[in-house]
């Protein structure tokens, strides 16, 4: 259950930007200073939209150009047919400038094979096993409500000034995808371990 939910908070991630594969990966690459390994999709993950149909959070990550880092992670990590799942999911998507406030090093850190559980772990913290679009985060927020993460965290909804923060990151922006929303967000949302 956390490995899908951690996929699916990955997928939402990329959604938000897009742009091609090739453009993701090779920005990933210059940033990371290493050659991600090849994945490739499988199960789930593996399916091509249908023309017409809605995307769903993974497929939006990958069309995006700010999402590539969150695209290469949820590779990483392996957890793509949870990000693809049929949902109900809220994923808080980080764009490539949330991972690169990171401290230096701790991107290429987590995406080292040693470091997948750790890393699946920080994901799935970005994912919320249910539909949350804005109008119920303004809701949650009046209400003095915390949304729980697949993670097992609970985080902080507040509305300041009309903006919804959840985890004390803003949401710039939010879509809606087959399988859920994505609310991108410009910081990594690392659980307490």
């Amino acid at each position: 259950m956390k490995s899908k939910i951690f996929a699916i908070v990955l997928l939402f991630l990329f959604i938000f930007y897009s742009c091609n594969t090739e453009k993701k990966q090779d920005m990933v690459k210059s940033e990371v200073k290493q050659e991600p390994k090849a994945v490739k999709d499988h199960g789930q993950a593996g399916v091509a939209a249908v023309e017409g149909e809605q995307l769903n959070a993974l497929q939006v990550a990958k069309s995006i150009e700010d999402f590539s880092t969150l695209v290469v992670a949820i590779e990483t990590a392996g957890v793509q047919d949870a990000v693809v799942n049929t949902g109900p999911l809220t994923i808080l998507a980080p764009l490539n400038s949330a991972f690169a406030k990171l401290p230096e090093g701790t991107v290429e850190t987590l995406l080292k094979p040693e470091n997948k559980a750790k890393l699946a772990f920080i994901l799935i913290n970005h994912v919320a096993p249910a539909n949350y679009p804005i109008k119920q985060l303004k809701k949650d927020a009046k209400k003095g409500r915390k949304l729980y993460v697949a993670s097992g965290e609970y985080l902080v909804v507040e509305d300041k000034d009309g903006e919804i923060y959840i985890g004390g990151t803003k949401i710039l922006k939010s879509v809606k995808v087959s399988n859920g929303w994505i609310h991108v967000i410009d910081d990594v949302l690392v659980p307490a371990e």
